[in-house]
């Protein structure tokens, strides 16, 4: 006879320890707060079972990843276990990456490390999350270290992270490096790059591995459009857009509340207001940052009264509008005069609809205010302020003076240039604006003085840049520099157009 045959009652041991087992982790399972979960813990230890591996993950995972999070509880858990997986450990940072506490992830981690547990290919996606959202970049640099040690770079989801976590840190040329040495890849990876540029404003090699990705092999996704469209919107990117939009047609995906709405904001940025308008009609669910948009493009194109009117159909919908929303009202009422009713939209932000104003709503209001005219009123409204003026105030009220007042004889212009030089007095640019106003003014001596200290201190204006769109690719030119190498051929055609143009108004 065997020797659980020749004892009974260890066998009978064994299976009520199974038992009780498979009951404890049953009832954890149907934990919804922490009270009934410290009463299952306690069942536990008096069952023997508090040794138990794969319990105590399981405990380690409610209270890290449940509604009921404790993660108090779950490190006196740990500390007080001889043996705890990494799996364990694991959890732990997992719930830190959902929390607001991520820099809690790499004490938890160091606590991992001291007591000789090896982290694994699942322990470094989450700790790189943790840094990313706390912009660690040097717990990161050391977490990607371990990750060379452990020779774990070649798993894909740990060199997705790698690739967000300097992206997020405005490491983009590590992000490159990370991507670039990537043995695997998959959507989720070309997605991280293509977001690396985007938010690091590399706007044209995002476009760059968005082509890469397909002549890869790989379908974009949702994702990898709505970043890549966001790319298009920033640089005016019309043609590559369209291209896009016609590929999101083809695939047959689904025009959701995001896709449409980045949809309308990439043809509101880029003029198109027609394709904008009827992406906006076509969608069936619409969210605020969707109006806000088609609002803003709008407003941003002139086309003052229909945004206006949007406005108006947006709160009919009961959508509540946020502060970008009224940043583009704002822009409206500047373009068409509306004084008052700008008056009326900035007290409505703030006592309706709870949105304290920003530094870019006062401009705006300033922008109103200096477009009509009312120098003395804005003026006093940027003084009013409770915050200091930014320099773009200053010269949104300075060029507004240059138009309205090109002797200032209100003498607010005297007032705003000063100021502006005191709050930005390194930048060339607001030297050129400066003496510029003081040439208009009859002010000749003073900024020639102002023209004598930008030549001593060597500074020089940055040249005047404009750009086309043409077959999905954006075209520099910048004044005084010709960089295309058939400008010749570029200023006959231009000498011919002239040359039409006056025949026509013969």
């Amino acid at each position: 006879m065997n020797g659980s045959a020749s004892n009974p009652n260890r066998q009978n041991c064994n299976s009520n320890f199974v038992s009780k087992k498979q009951q404890c982790l049953s009832l954890l399972n149907l934990c919804l707060s922490f009270k009934p979960f410290s009463q299952i813990h306690a069942q536990i230890h008096l069952s023997g079972l508090h040794r138990d591996p794969y319990l105590l993950t399981q405990l380690i995972k409610y209270c890290a990843l449940s509604p009921a999070k404790n993660f108090n509880y779950a490190q006196t858990l740990l500390r007080h276990s001889s043996t705890s997986p990494p799996s364990s450990w694991n959890f732990l940072i997992r719930g830190y990456a959902s929390s607001d506490s991520p820099t809690e992830a790499f004490l938890a981690f160091r606590s991992m490390l001291r007591r000789e547990i090896r982290p694994n290919k699942l322990t470094f996606p989450f700790l790189l999350k943790c840094c990313a959202m706390a912009l660690a970049l040097r717990e990161g640099r050391q977490a990607h270290g371990c990750v060379w040690k452990l020779g774990l770079e070649s798993d894909v989801y740990v060199g997705n992270n790698l690739v967000h976590f300097y992206g997020v840190c405005k490491k983009v040329k590590d992000a490159f490096k990370v991507f670039d040495e990537m043995s695997e890849r998959s959507v989720v990876s070309w997605n991280a790059v293509v977001t690396a540029c985007v938010d690091n404003l590399r706007m044209d090699d995002g476009i760059g591995y968005f082509v890469r990705m397909r002549e890869y092999g790989f379908e974009p996704d949702e994702t990898s459009m709505v970043v890549v469209l966001n790319a298009c919107s920033e640089i005016g990117n019309l043609g590559f857009g369209r291209g896009v939009h016609s590929y999101v047609i083809a695939r047959g995906l689904v025009l959701n509340c995001q896709l449409g709405t980045v949809l309308v904001d990439m043809y509101a940025k880029s003029g198109a207001l027609g394709y904008a308008r009827l992406v906006f009609e076509r969608m069936e669910g619409r969210n605020v940052w969707t109006w806000t948009a088609m609002i803003l493009g709008l407003a941003q194109h002139g086309f003052a009264k229909e945004s206006l009117d949007l406005f108006q159909k947006m709160l009919k919908s009961s959508i509540c509008p946020n502060y970008v929303t009224f940043l583009g009202v704002l822009c409206a009422c500047s373009h068409a005069g509306l004084v008052d009713d700008g008056y009326r939209y900035f007290h409505d932000m703030e006592h309706i609809y709870g949105i304290t104003p920003m530094m870019v709503h006062y401009g705006a209001m300033v922008d109103i205010l200096g477009r009509s005219g009312r120098l003395k009123e804005a003026y006093s409204f940027m003084k009013s302020m409770p915050f200091e003026p930014d320099p773009i105030v200053c010269r949104t009220l300075l060029s507004a003076c240059s138009t309205h007042d090109v002797s200032d004889e209100l003498g607010v212009g005297n007032k705003v240039r000063e100021k502006l030089l005191e709050l930005e007095p390194s930048r060339s640019g607001n030297f050129v604006m400066v003496a510029n106003f003081l040439a208009e003014t009859g002010m000749w001596d003073k900024a020639a003085n102002l023209r004598k200290v930008m030549k001593e201190k060597r500074m020089k204006k940055r040249a005047g840049e404009s750009s086309i769109e043409l077959g999905g690719s954006i075209h520099k030119f910048f004044s005084g520099y010709d960089s295309q190498s058939d400008y010749e051929d570029i200023f006959q055609m231009l000498d011919v157009l002239s040359l039409h143009m006056k025949l026509v108004d013969m």
